[in-house]
């Protein structure tokens, strides 16, 4: 029987002031929650509900069951706090502000 080589993924969980990058070995077939689990983020931030998480790779967000590849980067994302429709609203709204003030 050949022995079960394992994949290398990261689990990144990213705030204001810190990033955080978990580098992992699992077996094959592994999901995303189950790394997300395995990386020990949900009890070091309990702010993260795994309920209402959601999580992508590179960027594109998946299913919490979707299975991982070697070199996957889950990337565990927070809730939105502004709508970025709004956020380019004031930004765009400072700019001007800024401009009529020279």
């Amino acid at each position: 029987m050949a022995p079960t080589v394992e994949i290398d993924v990261e689990v990144v969980y990213a705030l204001l002031d810190e990033q955080v990058v978990m580098r992992l070995q699992m077996a094959p077939g592994a999901t995303v929650l189950q790394a997300i689990q395995q990386s020990g983020l949900l009890l070091r931030y309990p702010q993260i509900s795994i309920a209402t998480a959601r999580a992508g790779i590179f960027g594109k967000i998946v299913a919490l069951d979707a299975p991982l590849r070697t070199g996957d980067r889950v990337e565990i994302y927070r809730p939105l706090t502004v709508d970025p429709k709004e956020a380019r609203r004031r930004r765009v709204k400072l700019r001007i502000s800024k401009k009529s003030d020279t």
